[in-house]
């Protein structure tokens, strides 16, 4: 029966949309790949033992323990992976749990860093997350047929918080509250979200009231103001073949128009219109406004 489970586990991660990146351990790739159904990242398993064994032979070394360890074996799945040749090959993988219980398998110098860097302790959150989020400008991670949906920014906030925040990319069921203004309750959210991916988003001005519902929204415990501002980002590049550029925005004009905006839309639909431009390919551009975006969020 454990390993019937086991088989259908494996079956229904290899049937479900996967997204790939690249992590760095101390300067060591870390080939990793983001399983949708599950919320989650998968990482090499040879590229773990490499860091945790440092060894050359990786891929030996990690067929005896696997073959050793019947309940690493189980944790074991395969996806396609970048290989050095540039052509994806199915390769062993594993989440978070799995790459723990290797670590406890294979006596490592690196151990604890490594646990720390699974777990967002080694950098600071946002530094982490930010380093993410430059990467958006080369990812195909969001299907243009989902851009101005939720299930888009689902996935924008996995991204950038996946092994940061254990709610990352799930939609929060608490209700919370910020500088005395209650977002949506969080018994009513999955309803307020259906309404507001049926909203119209052709023009620049429907755009802008569909942000503002989905910032009022607020949908995750931390992490919303980043993740949204993406998402709203992608959507006009999409839509209107324009980008904002954040960086003619100062802060305390965009938390100020932000504020309003549950109230009137109109400070923050005139300073985000007066900061469109047209270069939606610079990356300088992308760069500039992620610093920023993580800006507005400083204390």
């Amino acid at each position: 029966m454990y390993s019937i489970c086991g088989q259908l586990k494996r079956l229904c991660y290899n049937l479900s949309m996967n997204k790939l990146s690249v992590r760095y351990f101390i300067g060591k790739k870390v080939r990793a790949i983001w399983n949708e159904k599950y919320s989650k990242w998968f990482f090499s398993a040879t590229d773990i033992v490499s860091i945790l064994a440092e060894t050359d032979n990786s891929r030996r070394y990690w067929n005896v323990i696997k073959s050793r360890n019947e309940m690493l074996k189980e944790l074991t799945t395969q996806d396609k992976l970048y290989a050095e040749d540039g052509k994806k090959y199915l390769t062993d993988v594993l989440d978070e749990n799995g790459i723990k219980l290797m670590a406890l398998t294979i006596p490592s110098k690196n151990r604890e860093n490594l646990i720390n860097w699974l777990s967002g302790a080694m950098d600071p959150l946002d530094e982490q997350s930010k380093r993410r989020a430059y990467e958006l400008f080369d990812s195909d991670i969001i299907d243009d047929n989902d851009i101005g949906k939720t299930k888009s920014l689902i996935q924008i906030h996995s991204f950038l918080f996946g092994g940061l925040y254990e709610f990352a990319g799930k939609i929060r069921t608490r209700t919370i509250s910020k500088g005395g203004f209650t977002f949506a309750n969080g018994d009513f959210l999955p309803s307020v979200l259906e309404s507001i991916d049926n909203m119209p988003d052709r023009t620049f001005d429907e755009i802008i009231e569909k942000y503002v519902e989905m910032n009022i929204a607020h949908p995750f415990m931390e992490g919303n103001g980043r993740s949204t501002r993406i998402w709203l980002d992608l959507l006009i590049k999409q839509r209107l073949g324009k980008c904002i550029d954040w960086s003619k925005i100062e802060k305390v004009d965009y938390l100020n128009a932000m504020r309003e905006s549950p109230y009137s839309s109109h400070l923050i639909h005139d300073l985000l219109k007066s900061s469109l431009v047209s270069n939606i390919d610079s990356r300088e551009i992308f760069m500039k406004g992620i610093d920023y975006s993580y800006y507005y969020e400083e204390e």
